[in-house]
Parts: C-alpha cells; structure tokens; sequence
C-alpha cells in the first residue's frame, strides 16, 4: 500500500509533517520497518546531497515520525524549497522537492518622489537570491516605512511577480506614492491657561498652509511629534507650570487617508511661584555673595525651571574661574502644593573628576569629521569641562556650515568616562548671491557672486564675485584654507581687478589690479588677528575735461606695496545672524615697502547685539577710520567714500567733501558711521521668516589736501532715518530699505530705496 503526501508550507505546515510520518508509521503491515535507501527528486541547483544533509533520518533507520517531522521542518527552514513531497516505496524513503525560484531582477515602477537607489537599499531581496513569499512582503512593508518617513501614508505598494524561464522570477515592485500626508488641524484639550494658537506656536509641527511650501513641518512625522511633546512639556515648566504633562498626543488619518488630525491631552497642573532661595556651599573659595547675583529670578517670580538650569550652569563657570574645575551642582526643588511655591536650594560640591572617553559626530555626510573635530575644544582623555563643551557649541555653529548642532554628553563606559556627542544637520554651504539697489546719482546697480564656504568638505572657501553696472565691473577670485599645515592658522590668497567708472560722481574711471596673500590666527579665546600682504596697480584715467582740477591732478598710474595687521575679538552668539553679544575689531595698514604709495590707514568698527523682548534684537554698530599721507598727499584712489549701505539715505559716494564747481566728490581722509537698528516679528506667521527693522544712521566724512574756495568739506554730522522690511527664504534674504536723510549737506546726494537679494542653493 503507498501512501503519498505533500508538504506546502503555506497550507498545511508541521501539522501535515505530523500526518505524513503517522501514514509512514501505519506501512508496517505491509513492507519492512526500516529505510534501506534514500532517494532524492526534482533538485536543479541545489546539490541532493544539501538534501541529505538536512534530513534526520538515514539508511537503517526505522520510519521514526519524530524524525520524519524534524526532516521536514529543517527542509523548510532553509528557504529553499517551495514544496516537499514524501513518499515511502517499500523500504525506500523517496523526497521529492521544488526549489524555490531565484530573482533575476529587481525592478520599481511608479517611483517619482523616491530613487530607485534609495529603494534598493531598503529592500532585503537581491538578485540571484532565492525568492520566497515572505521574504517579499517583509521587503513590503520596508518600502511602506520609507514612504511613511517621507510623510506618504497614503502610499501603496504591490509586488508583481514575472515567471522566466530556468525557475527564474523577476519582481516588479508597483508603487503609488500618492499625496503628502499634509497635516489638516492641531488641536490641544485640557489648556486653559494658554490657547491653541499659543500651543502651535511652541511645538514643530505646523497645520498645512499654502505658503509652507519649501518647509516639511506641515507634513506628518511621529518623530517629530515625540519632539513635540517634549517643547510643550519645556515651555510650560519656563511658565510655572511644574505638575505639566503631555497626556497623549495622537495623529488620526482622515476618512479620505490624505490627511492627519493630531490631538494633544494635557494637563497643566498647578502654576507656581519661586519660594525661598538657598544655597548649600562645599567649596571653601565660593562664597554665597559670589554665586547670588548670577541667579535671575527672585522670591515671589513665577518658577522657570530653564532659568534654574541656567544659573546652575554660570555657578559652574563662575567656580571654574577660581580653580574647580569639576564642580557638581544640583538644584534641588522643594514643593509646597498648599501654597503653590518651590524653593529652591543650589547644592554645590566639588564633583568626580570625569575625562573625555570619545567624541562621536553625527549628521556629517558631507563634511569630513576633522573639519568639526578642530573646532571642539576638547581631545580624548582630556578633563570634561563645561564651559569648553559651550564654546565648542559655539565654534561648530559659527562655521556656518550646518542648519542645527547639538553638543551633548553622555555616560560613557565608566562612571569616570564621559562621551561628548555632536549632532549635527548639514545645509548647502554653496551660496549664488545677487544684490540690488538704485540711487539718484548711479541709477541701477548689481552684483552676482558664487561662493562655496565648504570645498569637499574640507572648510575651505572658494569665492568669485562679479559687481556691475553701467558704472562699474569687478572681478573677485579667492580661496581660504582655515587650518593651514593642519595649525589653527588661516590662510588666504585673491586675486582681483575692478572697474569703476565715476564718471557721474567724480568725472573719472579707476581701474585697481592685484592680488595678495593673508593669514590668520588665535591669540586666546575669541581674539584673532591676521596680517595681509596686497600689491595692487591703481589706475585713474578718462578724466572728463570738465572735472575738478584736483582730480585731474590724479590722472595716472599707481603700484602700491601694503601690509595690513587686524585685531578682531568676537563675542557674538552668531556671527552671520547674531541676537546678543559684541564684535570689536581694528585695523592698521601701511603702504610704502616697494610701489610709490606712502600711507598709514586706521580703521576700527564695533557692535553690540542683545534681545529686548522674544524674537527682537537691538543692534548698535559704530566704524570710522583715518588716512595719513606719510611725505605726500593720499591719492583719490586711497580715501574713504561712504554713503549708500553705511548710512542708508545717502547715494554711494552721497556724502562727504565735494567740488562745488563740477560737483565732484573728492573722497575724504576721516570719516565715522553709527547705527541702531530694532528688529521685530510683525505678527506675520515665523514660517514666512518676515521681519520688519527700524533704523537710524549718522556718520561724516570730512578732510581732503585740497586748497580752494570751491571745495565743500564740512565735518557736520549727517543723520538719516528709516525702516526695512527683511524676509528670510529658503532662496536666502530679501531686504528693502527705506530711508530718509534727515540731516544733509547742500552738496549732499541722497537715495530714498535700497533693496538687495541674496541666495544659496
């Protein structure tokens, strides 16, 4: 009697396993107990000795159902095989298998957001792999994830499978991708102190907005959520609010799977304010008098747990400064519901000394990891520091080169061990810059520059700029290598040739030629100076013969050899967006070692940056400089001409000594400019990035060796006033300046509107 049975995973499993050897076990009535033979069917690639291999039964062995049970699991396991039919022929034991197909290719369709590339590296499958259904939707659902990721939760896929020939499948992945899971509405329950419009201006994500188009934040991401959480949890313990928790944030799809409706459930608890402030002392140099004043709140303040973190953070610097450089501090909060206040002790103690075990970065995918491990102030196996951890912070953000950088630490391996983690999220450091701006005097003016501030990732900067208009032409060409010989040295060489015709405002063109070399290097924290060599041939030609006599006095050729030295000590929080801190900066340069120039030029500049209230910084910026003929007279082309963008109101060259006769400007050899300028949201939504600035200007330029009754050279003040609109893109800063002069010379030339672009790609 022969009994036969097939084995499909998929439908009848280790069940029909069990089956099998139990008919197998019931043959004895008929033919002898044990196999005396093993013969195996169907195999194409797989040797049948692989087979063999798998099974538990061999020659001599009696028909066991265990054995037969644990061969046809370990047949199935190896993936494969599609099906596995077992049948007993007298005393011998026949396996017959089918393989599995293999891939032989991989193909998707229907992909317009995503690459193929991008997909590729998703999906487990390759070809020449064995193909199994599992397998396939496992692959399924990763391709689901991505999409998801990308904030299309309405995307399908769907695996189609092409048969070949030689048991050969070719997959086709069909995918649509459908819309952007936009999100439709935020909505919070439980907030009664705050609205929900105060709420969705705390938190990331943001309702869906036709002029959110170059921003994600309005399509859904259950990461970003969990960030979200985390922001009103923070903002409501900077409130008082110290009992706050999230209690669910859930993101539903609409009926329709285009869109998400996100709810938060909060409670807000009780708001408390600041009750008794104490401190609990250790260290024997730190006195309570030293360490109060850097704490901003008072007794009777609404509790602000950022601003406890914060004086706990100036305590450490402020006991770094007299020699503990591991200091534990630990505010701790005592609580009394009853009354709703907190007080507050400051437990400060020499801590464990704890050393840097490693400093990992993430994030860079283009950036080489030298570029950011130079600006950290701290090395493997140094002492862990705070306020080095800061500045570091500090440093990587100002290299301008990323659009966030997080610097943590973290526990490492021992409790002495501390990692120090960089995160950071890179953005084109590639910028196409172009600027704008008209005046009574020179009409239409433009400038198109290419500027690369990251080359191979490496830091350097490679720049080219070409300015022009109907006046003038300028060619720029330069590159920076920050890190010179691998030393915190800066090193920089240009090459340039401008043309400017002055035609209009001094009744000559001036042609400069040249190049030169500089470098640059720290003298201690936040203090750089640099010295710069330049040879440039300075031409003043086509002077019309209706100028100025002491302009055609200048006709000619020049060559100047000059050495430059600067000193710059910066303490913004941001040199290219700064909201608080002050630059100071002065600079000498002397031409005469070589060339037939012979001049001392002085200059020096400042500002000072600080926010008045949320989302607004003051900003005071003052710069003058002076000129000294060393045996001669300063050439035209060696003074100073301000006005346009130094003190908005004026024309370019607006301002300043004059010819009354041929209305000349001469260039002056003294000159200074102040500003204040107030910047301020305008209740506009902060995706638009708009800003509006009010301003005032003042400065002179005075000072000229000319000797006549018809030269204009005053030193009175010129005051101008005005308001600017900035609105901040994803294609870079648009700014329109509106300015009048309030206080002006006769001889003066002014402008009412400035307006310049800039963008980065």
């Amino acid at each position: 009697m022969l009994k036969v049975f097939r084995a499909e995973p998929k439908r009848c499993g280790w069940l029909c396993a069990a089956l099998v050897a139990g008919v197998l076990l019931a043959a004895p009535v008929a033919v002898a107990d044990t196999v005396d033979d093993i013969v195996i069917n169907g195999t194409q690639r797989v040797d049948p000795q692989t087979v063999l291999s798998y099974l538990e039964i061999e020659p001599g062995d009696p028909f066991d159902p265990d054995l037969l049970d644990d061969s046809l699991k370990a047949l199935f396991a190896t993936g494969l095989f599609a099906d596995v039919v077992v049948r007993r022929d007298g005393t011998t034991l026949v396996v017959e298998v089918k393989e599995n197909p293999v891939i032989n290719r991989i193909a998707f369709e229907g992909n317009d957001r995503i690459k193929d590339e991008v997909l590729e590296a998703e999906v487990q499958l390759r070809p020449r792999r064995v193909f199994t259904r599992t397998k396939v939707q496992r692959d399924v659902q990763r391709l689901l994830d991505v999409y998801r990721l990308s904030g299309r939760f309405a995307a399908r896929v769907e695996p189609k499978v092409i048969v070949l020939e030689q048991n050969r499948v070719d997959l086709v992945f069909e995918i649509s991708e459908g819309p952007l899971s936009r999100v439709r509405s935020i909505t919070f329950i439980g907030n009664r102190s705050f609205s929900d419009s105060d709420l969705r201006d705390v938190i990331q994500t943001r309702e869906y907005a036709f002029w959110r188009l170059l921003t994600s934040n309005d399509t859904y991401d259950p990461d970003r959520l969990g960030v979200d959480r985390e922001l009103l949890r923070r903002f409501y313990l900077e409130e008082g609010y110290a009992d706050f928790k999230v209690v669910s944030a859930v993101a539903e799809l609409t009926t329709d799977r285009t869109d998400f409706v996100i709810t938060f459930t909060v409670d807000e608890g009780r708001r408390y304010r600041v009750g008794a402030i104490g401190f609990d002392i250790a260290l024997k140099q730190v006195t309570e008098e030293m360490l109060r004043p850097l704490v901003s709140f008072e007794t009777d303040d609404w509790y602000d747990a950022d601003a406890v973190t914060e004086a706990a953070a100036e305590m450490a610097d402020a006991a770094g400064e007299v020699g503990y450089a591991f200091v534990d501090i630990r505010p701790r909060t005592e609580r009394h519901r009853e009354d709703r206040r907190i007080d507050i002790i400051f437990e400060i103690g020499e801590g464990q000394r704890v050393f840097v075990e490693r400093i990992e970065i993430e994030g860079n995918v283009r950036t080489l990891d030298e570029v950011i491990r130079r600006e950290v102030r701290l090395i493997e196996g140094d002492a862990f520091n705070t306020a080095r951890l800061r500045d570091s912070h500090r440093r990587i953000r100002n290299l301008g080169f990323f659009n966030s950088v997080e610097v943590e630490r973290q526990q490492g391996s021992a409790p002495d061990r501390m990692k120090v983690r960089v995160k950071i999220d890179e953005r084109p450091t590639g910028e196409l810059s172009f600027g704008v701006g008209y005046s009574s005097l020179n009409g239409l003016l433009g400038d198109v520059g290419i500027t690369e501030r990251n080359l191979l990732g490496r830091g350097q900067t490679l720049k080219a700029r070409v300015q022009g208009s109907a006046l003038s032409q300028q060619f720029d060409l330069g590159f920076v290598e920050p890190y010179f010989l691998d030393r915190d040295v800066l090193a920089g060489v240009e090459l340039f040739r401008v043309t400017r015709d002055r035609q209009d405002d001094s009744s000559f063109d001036e042609k400069k030629t040249g190049g030169g070399v500089r470098f640059g290097y720290t003298l201690g924290r936040d203090l750089r100076q640099s010295v710069r060599y330049q040879y440039r041939r300075t031409q003043v030609l086509n002077v019309d013969t209706s100028a100025s006599r002491f302009i055609v006095e200048q006709e000619g050729t020049t060559t100047t050899s000059q050495v430059s030295q600067s000193l710059t000590y910066d303490k913004r929080d941001n040199r290219l967006d700064p909201t608080e801190g002050y630059l100071l900066s002065m600079s000498t340069d002397v031409a005469g070692l070589g060339g037939d120039t012979r001049l001392l030029r002085l200059r020096g500049n400042g500002s000072y940056h600080f926010p008045v209230f949320d989302d607004t910084v003051l900003s005071m910026s003052a710069e003058a400089g002076h000129v000294l003929g060393l045996g001669e007279d300063v050439s035209i082309a060696e003074r100073f001409f301000i006005g346009g963008s130094v003190i908005r109101g004026f024309a370019a060259s607006g301002l300043g000594p004059r010819d009354t006769l041929t209305g000349d400007a001469l260039g002056g050899n003294n000159y200074y400019a102040g500003t204040v300028e107030y910047s301020f949201p305008i209740g506009l939504p902060d995706d638009l990035g708009i800003k509006l600035a009010l301003f005032a200007d003042a400065g002179s330029l005075w000072h000229v060796e000319a000797e006549g009754d018809e030269v204009f050279d005053s030193t009175a003040i010129r005051l101008s006033g005005g308001f600017g609109l900035a609105w901040r893109t994803a294609f870079g800063l648009i700014r329109v300046d509106i300015a009048e002069a309030i206080l002006k010379e006769e001889q003066d030339e002014t402008e009412l509107v400035r307006f310049s672009f800039g963008s980065r790609f």
